[in-house]
């Protein structure tokens, strides 16, 4: 398969993209809520008539998508379908119109340019030989992540592939531009919900009370030493507390209780396990210590994702040929997660950055903002890039 024709096709259908885009971007729904998505994904797929099933993990779609001799080897593309819970700020004609929802993670980026791989491999199918399992997946940005409710209802199987790609959108990156990191790229991600148990009442009288917003004080401060002081410094690790609130109390009320709520991230599974238990003799001796309880419910999340070393090089290779040397770019690991992991975890896997900005445009605005937005142009990249590497990856 010759790269112009790839990039031909891409052109060809560039405006559907962009408007497919538009669409998903004006329609956001949430995780495991993504109803119409799922429905729009499959009528488009219909309308070009590729096989697929509806329905996979509730709202996933999954095309398979066969070449000459099919059962000579199988690639997998994955890309994520929900939105997230961000009320869109962004004045262009294509803004939300679900109140309080908004595909701020660029996960509408994704839908499309693996349903415009979609387009380029059915249409081409009779010029490779090999199936590509393209795999349209909710549920990313919510535990327990819809890539491993995929997995469990058998999506890596029937047939079963023997690597993956994925990729994201990446605003720092300048459109045009492509960025792989191998290895251990993305931590593990666990939430914590501590609640502190105490003593309430007057706040002039602390001495009748068992004061549980000071005893959350302490434990704030003391599990930070799980990062400083316990993990070694060559595995990465995060520990964030980013929401506190107390129960009933006011300037001059000692409350009943205190309850905190953080992330843990990590690129070790076993010193991960470990860091879960001192956290927790850490916050329970503290709280008793001082006359109080603890309690902490550790949710254990996506694990790290790891960049296959043999596939991401070439993979790298790949995207060289397709782009030009100078836009492709070696990025740093991330404390970020990805549900994506899950399958990384299970076979050889490259997940990749796909650059989405332009300074010259005002297209600057980080993921997960209410101001994100794209260079369209992206679509171009994020389409036939797909295509590429799943053909190239069918030859080697």
């Amino acid at each position: 398969m010759q790269k112009d024709k790839i990039k031909s096709l891409t052109d060809s259908i560039y405006e559907k993209l962009v408007g497919i885009r538009r669409h998903l971007h004006q329609h956001p729904e949430l995780s495991y809520h993504e109803k119409k998505t799922g429905r729009f994904i499959a009528d488009t797929l219909r309308s070009w008539g590729v096989p697929h099933q509806h329905g996979v993990a509730k709202n996933g779609v999954v095309a398979l998508i066969k070449g000459k001799n099919p059962d000579k080897k199988v690639i997998a593309l994955r890309g994520d379908i929900d939105a997230l819970p961000i009320q869109e700020a962004n004045d262009v004609p294509y803004k939300s119109k679900n109140d309080g929802v908004m595909h701020a993670c660029g996960h509408d980026v994704h839908t499309t340019s693996l349903l415009g791989a979609c387009y380029i491999l059915y249409n081409t199918r009779d010029e490779w030989e090999g199936t590509v399992k393209c795999i349209f997946q909710p549920a990313e940005e919510k535990l327990p992540g819809g890539a491993s409710i995929m997995i469990k209802e058998g999506v890596l199987k029937n047939p079963a592939p023997e690597a993956i790609f994925g990729q994201h959108v990446h605003p720092p990156l300048q459109v045009g531009k492509i960025g792989l990191k191998a290895g251990k790229y993305m931590a593990s991600a666990d939430e914590m919900y501590i609640t502190v148990h105490g003593k309430g009442g007057h706040g002039a009288l602390p001495h009748d009370c068992v004061d549980p917003v000071v005893i959350a004080a302490h434990i704030i401060v003391a599990l930070q030493q799980i990062v400083s002081r316990n993990a070694n410094p060559t595995t990465p690790s995060v520990l964030t507390l980013g929401k506190i609130n107390s129960e009933g109390g006011a300037t001059n009320v000692i409350p009943n209780a205190v309850k905190l709520e953080g992330t843990f991230r990590t690129m070790d599974e076993k010193w991960r396990m470990e860091a879960h238990k001192k956290m927790k003799s850490i916050a329970e001796c503290i709280a008793e210590g001082m006359g109080g309880s603890c309690d902490m419910d550790i949710k254990v999340g996506y694990p790290f994702l790891i960049n296959h070393e043999g596939l991401t090089k070439k993979a790298w290779d790949y995207a060289v040929e397709y782009l030009g040397e100078e836009n492709v770019v070696e990025l740093p690991i991330r404390m970020t997660a990805e549900d994506f992991a899950y399958y990384s975890q299970e076979m050889p896997a490259c997940f990749y950055r796909l650059g989405t900005g332009n300074p010259e445009k005002g297209i600057t605005s980080p993921i997960h903002t209410n101001t994100f937005d794209i260079d369209e142009e992206a679509l171009k990249v994020g389409a036939g890039l797909m295509a590429w590497m799943a053909l190239k990856e069918l030859e080697s």
